[in-house]
């Protein structure tokens, strides 16, 4: 037979002149199968299921470098929430009010006697989190603004010193350790408002500020002093996430400070050194899009919102296509991904993030075993519009650009499922195991996906995963992360 097909119909080619010309020109291939029916292993060779074979090591997968010590929750738990919260949130149009609005330090303080969240309940920001699969947090302790959401001793520019009165972060690290529920920090170098920070009117600074005693040195020992109270007041911290380095100033000695109060800790690479994961923000730079997979520890972030990270009044919104897209696109590649919502003035998290969030979760929950422990193996096609990962004897075939139609290619891949799912709702999905019009020309059969429900599914991001009774035809050996350094590997 010219096809070996999967699905319901199990329907075969019957026009008599095709055959009769290609038969005699074309290598013999399995008998035709449906759903269900599996080739003899013994006939699958390698160079009959991948006709061209990727560089030596990439079939079997790359990972990117574990930490081998108590860190490794990162890749237990590998997608979080992202909070900007801050006085930015009550004017309601970007938390870079201060720098991007032109408002004036002096008229900027006085949103500090507005600031009162008093529906600010932090089970419920967690409740959400949970609802759409996210497993850590991470909160805006400081921002740019330089406005500080705990009761730090050493600025009067923070939460305690408001109608409000109450320690933002410690009611969230409260509420996070009680659910066991992983607690990150974020921490902007630039601040707004110190009159230590050496602000030289540089990307995302401010004006040199009448009265103020800049100071690189003393800004360092005020940060210092910061973060200590951070690592040591609010019980265990998982993540550090810094921002915002805008001098470049290295001094590996504050990230080893942070490590040992905090040895569990995993730290971005936005501080003072190389820390221990790249950082790629929203679509900024596009080289993130083209590896198959990172040999680095990556987490991606993103925000529901595409204008402002901060609470913004009107605020136009991703499409949940395009969210579920940029999940898959990173966890398909052995990478973390930190997604953002912000809550308003008063501590709530609006309709319409709660709702997209909502819908992710319900996406999320019903793909991520294509996600969780599986390897990234997508060289094992020439389809660069898909990512591919592999667990045991499945693969996960994840449509993460939008479909011309129904049909997805997977050459040079040739070997037979047992069957193909639909992840998003479980049904079948049709394959074939043929020579394609539009892929005639070495005259091989390759393997594809059929009849996909594009129109159905337009709105988000399907993944198939493919049953087979063994890889072993690959050449793909199951692999084991080897703990790395606590630096990026190179």
């Amino acid at each position: 037979m010219l096809a070996v097909r999967g699905g319901e119909d199990g329907e075969k080619m019957n026009r008599r002149g095709f055959l009769q010309a290609a038969v005699a020109a074309i290598p013999a291939v399995p008998a035709m199968m449906t759903l269900g029916e599996q080739a003899a292993p013994a006939q699958a060779k390698p160079d009959q299921v991948l006709a061209t074979h990727p560089a030596p090591g990439v079939a079997e997968g790359t990972l990117a470098p574990r930490f081998g010590d108590s860190r490794d929750w990162w890749f237990k738990k590998r997608f979080g929430m992202f909070v900007h919260w801050g006085l930015y949130s009550i004017a309601g149009w970007h938390e870079q009010l201060e720098w991007r609005g032109g408002v004036p330090r002096a008229e900027y303080e006085k949103l500090l006697q507005q600031w009162n969240p008093k529906q600010y309940n932090p089970d419920a920001w967690l409740d959400l989190a949970e609802s759409a699969g996210m497993e850590y947090i991470c909160l805006t302790t400081k921002h740019h603004e330089g406005f500080c959401l705990w009761d730090t001793k050493l600025t009067p520019f923070n939460t305690m010193n408001t109608p409000y009165g109450k320690d933002v972060l410690g009611m969230l690290a409260e509420a996070c350790h009680r659910r066991n529920f992983p607690l990150c920090l974020y921490y902007s170098v630039a601040d707004w408002h110190s009159p230590l920070y050496p602000n030289q009117g540089r990307s995302h600074e401010l004006p040199p500020q009448p009265g103020d005693h800049p100071s690189l040195e003393n800004y360092l020992e005020f940060l210092k002093g910061q973060v200590g109270e951070l690592l040591t007041r609010y019980g265990k911290i998982s993540g550090f996430w810094w921002d915002m380095r805008v001098d470049k100033f290295n001094d590996p000695s504050i990230n080893a400070m942070i490590r040992a109060l905090q040895p569990s800790i995993v730290i971005n690479n936005r501080g003072f050194d190389d820390g221990d994961f790249g950082t790629p923000e929203r679509d900024y730079d596009r080289s993130y899009d083209q590896p198959r997979s990172f040999r680095q520890r990556i987490e991606a972030c993103q925000s529901v919102g595409m204008e402002s990270w901060g609470y913004r009044k009107d605020e136009d919104y991703y499409s949940l296509r395009y969210l579920t897209s940029s999940i898959a696109k990173y966890r398909a590649r052995d990478a973390n991904y930190l997604l953002n919502v912000g809550p308003d003035g008063d501590g709530v998290i609006r309709a319409k993030p709660t709702e997209i969030l909502g819908r992710i979760g319900k996406w999320y929950k019903r793909v991520r075993e294509a996600f969780d422990d599986a390897v990234p193996v997508s060289a094992i096609t020439a389809n660069r519009d898909v990512l591919i990962t592999r667990k045991e004897n499945s693969l996960y075939v994840h449509l993460v650009q939008p479909l011309d139609g129904e049909e997805v290619r997977l050459r040079p891949l040739a070997l037979p499922p047992l069957r193909a799912v639909l992840l998003n709702d479980g049904r079948l999905v049709e394959w074939r195991l043929d020579i394609a019009p539009m892929e005639w020309t070495d005259h091989k059969a390759y393997l594809r996906l059929h009849g996909l429900p594009v129109e159905e599914f337009a709105g988000t991001t399907m993944v198939v995963r493919l049953d087979f009774a063994s890889l072993a035809a690959l050449g793909m050996a199951e692999v084991a992360p080897d703990p790395g350094k606590s630096v990026l590997a190179q």
